[in-house]
């Protein structure tokens, strides 16, 4: 199935360090000149703005070289200006586009995209692959404790395939190359293989993580339990008045034996008497 693709001009936020997905209500801090004025001409007439991210985050003052092409239109939900002089903004994600061409602007990143239609693929082939996705999913969550339970419950409600990909995408802990792979991919099915693919990846690595903690734990407990236990054979050692010199003064005594010239068997003797 396919979209009709429609052209026209948006204010363009770069993003650093996070790929906005479709469906996706996020929470962005905004401190750059341009991009503050990029919101503000958003709110001015309550018109929609292209989330891209750029390619490099450590870039402070892009160029439109330095964004991808392809991204999300957004919609400003909340924006609040704190004292510092920064926006805080909350955005929803609506459909992929791509940018066409800049505008020339020099207050803030303009440009000319169209929406990119999805292409769902075999019916039967993405109603199998959704359910592996969240049957992968569930497993994923269970090693990975930084996501809440309740997310599953959202996940099993979705019925659209490509809105599924995107939800469980924006979960995973993938790089931004692979995340911006993620949305780029029109065709529902390749990216729900996609997704099941980097999550068998990250429950590889997870499952790996798991493994050493226990064996860290196991190897802590064995050390505490026996600094534990021969901090008791000191205390009984203590009470029986075989502490610390009682145990030089056999050692000394030893020593003593095994240096005089003693035969075989009156060493013997001597160290069993000791």
């Amino acid at each position: 199935m396919f979209e009709t693709a429609r052209a026209a001009l948006y204010p363009v936020l770069p993003l650093r360090d996070i790929v906005v997905f479709p469906h996706m209500i996020v929470p962005l801090f905004v401190g750059r000149e341009k991009s503050v004025r990029a919101l503000e001409d958003v709110m001015k007439d309550d018109k929609q703005i292209l989330l891209v991210t750029q390619k490099n985050a450590a870039q402070d003052d892009p160029s439109t070289s330095d964004i991808y092409t392809v991204g999300t239109i957004g919609t400003v939900l909340q924006l609040l200006k704190l004292p510092d002089g920064t926006v805080k903004v909350l955005v929803e994600g609506g459909q992929r586009a791509r940018i066409v061409r800049f505008a020339d602007n020099d207050a803030f990143f303009q440009a000319d995209a169209e929406v990119i239609g999805e292409k769902a693929g075999a019916n039967q082939e993405i109603e199998a692959l959704a359910r592996t996705v969240v049957t992968q999913f569930e497993q994923y969550i269970k090693l990975n404790k930084k996501i809440p339970p309740e997310v599953l419950v959202s996940i099993n409600q979705i019925d659209d395939p490509g809105k599924l990909a995107d939800t469980v995408a924006s979960h995973l802990s993938l790089k931004i190359p692979e995340k911006q792979e993620l949305l780029e991919t029109e065709v529902v099915s390749e990216r729900l293989e996609k997704v099941f693919g980097y999550m068998e990846g990250e429950i590889g690595v997870l499952q790996v993580e798991k493994r050493i903690r226990n064996r860290v734990k196991r190897q802590m407990e064995k050390t505490q339990r026996e600094y534990y236990l021969n901090e008791q054979l000191k205390a009984i050692q203590k009470e029986l008045g075989e502490g610390e010199d009682g145990r030089d003064e056999m050692a000394e005594l030893e020593d003593k034996i095994n240096k005089t010239k003693f035969t075989k068997e009156a060493r013997d003797k001597a160290i069993a008497e000791l």
